[in-house]
């Protein structure tokens, strides 16, 4: 692989997680590592060592730039480059890249950035000189604290499923078969007959909406969640809105037949799918139901989400017009 006119006078800083995609996430960064060495491109990299890791190095990486410009590229899955996002916030000197390492990888779907590790990196590569702010979706806790989402955030019967996979043992072994997308559709098959429903009443710029027997919301910042399931259609990380999904009143048969057309983004069909969008949303429901953000666990319900449009540089597939 021959570029000639890579930038390489820039600060790269790779922050890999190693038990992505049960340590296949090692393999991508060997092939990111080896290609970055042919090219002599300057760069530092760090491995995380637990949850929560990789937002606590994002963020001491973007103080210690002090205002210089840094790319920081995450090199895992989703929950990855969501703690990267999260403590990548806020600084302007930031640009935040993706190479792909994970078993879900919707970040990389929604953003159109390449599987493949190498035409991930040339993408960056390539796309430093031309990085796009997308928006982030802001969630507001009972307790004051603040939770960044650049892909979607949600609660109920997703949420649980996202609990039940991310301390499952099963997800590690489809990961050894290459089979780590179906994990997912093995989970809500296997809570589907035991989830109990809330009634959830949401605020939308000020519009009050009342829904009734909810399995889920989930609201979008970009159409992918739960490894490639295009659950918000239109949803566009430049627009500054987010958009609501909530799948109501049916059956659990039907539901069924609403995850399987998920993936072609053809369930919002269905009657009882709900679609909103707006700026600002909150909701609460009848009992407490699990959250997640990325798909990474969060408390119960009651939520409140903002959109922050244009908020982070990120390095993107997208060539944004205008």
């Amino acid at each position: 692989m021959n570029h000639d006119k890579f930038h390489c006078d820039k600060a790269f800083m790779f922050i890999i997680n190693p038990q992505a995609k049960n340590g296949y996430c090692l393999k991508v960064w060997g092939k990111v590592e080896q290609m970055l060495k042919e090219e002599n491109i300057s760069y530092s990299a760090v491995r995380t060592e637990y949850r929560g890791h990789a937002g606590e190095l994002a963020k001491i990486y973007a103080e210690q730039a002090g205002g210089q410009r840094l790319y920081l590229v995450a090199v895992g899955g989703d929950g990855t480059v969501h703690e990267v996002m999260n403590g990548a916030a806020g600084y302007q000197n930031v640009t935040v890249g993706f190479i792909p390492g994970g078993s879900g990888n919707d970040f990389s779907r929604g953003f159109n950035i390449p599987k493949d590790p190498e035409e991930a990196l040339t993408a960056i590569l390539k796309g430093i000189s031309h990085s796009v702010k997308a928006d982030i979706g802001r969630i507001r806790h009972t307790d004051g604290k603040k939770t960044y989402f650049i892909n979607n955030m949600g609660a109920g019967f997703d949420a649980l499923i996202s609990r039940k996979v991310n301390s499952s043992k099963i997800k590690g072994i489809l990961n050894q078969l290459s089979l780590g997308k179906f994990v997912y559709a093995l989970f809500l098959v296997k809570e589907l007959f035991f989830y109990k429903c809330s009634d959830i009443e949401i605020i939308i710029d000020g519009k009050k909406h009342q829904i009734r027997s909810a399995w889920f919301i989930t609201i979008s910042n970009q159409p992918f969640y739960g490894g490639g399931m295009k659950i918000s259609p239109d949803a566009d990380p430049f627009d500054g809105i987010l958009n609501v999904t909530v799948v109501h009143n049916i059956s659990r048969i039907k539901l069924l037949f609403v995850f399987a057309s998920v993936f072609k983004g053809r369930h919002i069909g269905f009657k009882e799918v709900a679609v909103l969008q707006g700026k600002n949303i909150s909701f609460r429901s009848s009992h407490p139901i699990p959250a997640h953000a990325d798909g990474e666990v969060l408390n119960s319900t009651p939520v409140s989400a903002s959109v922050c449009p244009e908020a982070i540089p990120i390095i993107s597939g997208y060539v944004k017009e205008g």
